[in-house]
């Protein structure tokens, strides 16, 4: 399965049911009035962390996710029923954010956490509702409301506890594949691994670990040369590095162990400079090769001369010499690692700022001139002509009644607008002629 760590994807929550116009018709029952249901809730759509997803494989080929309506009311006064809910599975460690702003609107971590990302419409409202002393029956009826539309990008970052970083043929996918079930492909040429890797280490004392091979890094890798510039935002997640460099000549680099470690390192500080703040291991590989241990005495001078304090591990993956003692080195490390390492930019989901928006408050709106047409641009005004029911007189001027109100008719004589000269509503299929 190929691996898919980046998708965008439009959501249209469902339309809230239409309210009815009905009127009671029994027997010995005069004038009965009213009977119009109110229509059913439109579903909502929710994002819901599986921990059994590893990628973003689903959304490669559906990109539109739509909520079914409610449906219309009833007479007796009877609701339309509402529509269930519609649950979207995203991996552990997606971010979701606004594909149009690029403002991130949730940060999902944890199995089985829901979040509401679109909002359903609310059913209008049938004649039952719109019944007064002054107009006991009337025939007035909304349609349901628009479910929320929104575009959202969605973005996976591999929750992993460990993660391997080094040069290509470092020995990251061999040293996995020796310490967890996992089988990454695994040959003798760089970029062997193109996706990320994860594989579950389980000790003797109980304690157990993710580890998430990554693709190999280059020079550059922070600037998008390689692969490593797609793959870095997944070291974000991880609490302890591996930094792996090999210690033999077979590398085909042409660099020294010294000069990997700094090329690694810068590529990890221009990508983001906190994760040189997380605890580090450098991991000696291939050491069962001749010509390591000398290299490895020139690579600590190399540290020394520099004054780099950092803790050194040998290993090697072919003959599993010094891998137990390197597990058990990152699970006393990982117990003194915070869980989780958050960015400071990204903003908890309780932080976000919810607005009371008043029906009866005056409402914002632009008036464009086009030829001999007028353009009324709003959104508030555009979703009452959507919920307006077009088949009955009453319901037209009770629109016109809101319209009024607002302030468009000023509004519309004061730009220029004359008798005949046709109005349309911006975003509803909804027009009208002017008349002074």
């Amino acid at each position: 399965m190929a691996f898919v760590d980046q998708a965008t994807i439009e959501m249209k929550a469902g339309n809230g049911g239409d309210g009815i116009i009905s009127f009671r018709h029994e027997k010995f029952v005069p004038l009965g009035g009213p009977f119009g249901g109110d229509g059913g809730k439109g579903g909502d759509i929710y994002f819901i962390v599986d921990e059994g997803l590893r990628t973003l494989m689903d959304f490669r080929y559906n990109r539109h996710f739509r909520a079914k309506h409610g449906e219309k009311g009833g007479t007796k006064g009877m609701t339309g029923a509402s529509a269930d809910d519609l649950y979207v599975k995203v991996p552990a460690g997606t971010i979701i954010s606004n594909a149009d702003t690029n403002q991130q609107i949730v940060d999902l971590t944890e199995n089985g956490k829901k979040f509401l990302i679109a909002h359903g419409g609310r059913g209008g409202r049938g004649n039952m509702r719109f019944a007064t002393p002054s107009n006991p029956a009337p025939e007035i009826s909304e349609n349901g409301e628009p479910g929320e539309t929104l575009k959202v990008k969605l973005e996976l970052r591999v929750l992993a506890d460990v993660g391997l970083v080094g040069f290509p043929s470092a020995g990251k996918s061999t040293f996995l594949s020796v310490v967890t079930a996992a089988r990454p492909k695994i040959a003798a040429y760089h970029f062997t691994t193109i996706d990320p890797n994860l594989g579950m280490v389980q000790l003797p004392d109980g304690r157990d670990f993710t580890i998430a091979d990554l693709p190999g890094l280059i020079k550059g890798a922070s600037k998008g040369v390689g692969l490593g510039f797609e793959f870095l935002r997944h070291v974000e997640r991880t609490r302890v590095l591996l930094h792996m460099i090999d210690m033999s000549e077979e590398s085909g680099l042409g660099i020294k162990p010294f000069e990997a470690y700094l090329q690694i390192n810068q590529e990890l500080k221009s990508y983001d400079p906190r994760l040189l703040d997380r605890p580090m291991i450098i991991v000696a590989t291939k050491m069962d090769l001749p010509s390591s241990k000398e290299n490895l005495e020139d690579f600590k001078q190399e540290l020394a001369n520099h004054q780099i304090n950092m803790p050194i591990v040998e290993i090697s993956s072919v003959t599993q010499t010094g891998t137990k003692q390197l597990l058990l080195k990152v699970a006393d490390l990982l117990d003194k690692t915070p869980r989780m390492i958050e960015r400071k930019e990204e903003q908890s989901t309780d932080d976000r700022l919810y607005e009371f928006k008043d029906d009866h408050q005056s409402t914002d709106f632009q008036i464009e001139h086009e030829g001999d047409d007028w353009i009324i641009v709003s959104e508030r005004i555009s979703k009452l002509a959507k919920m307006t029911n077009k088949t009955t007189d009453e319901s037209l001027r009770r629109f016109a009644r809101q319209l009024r109100s607002f302030g468009v008719d000023d509004k519309l004589r004061e730009a220029g607008a004359k008798d005949g000269d046709m109005v349309y509503i911006d975003g509803a299929d909804f027009a009208f002629e002017f008349e002074e």
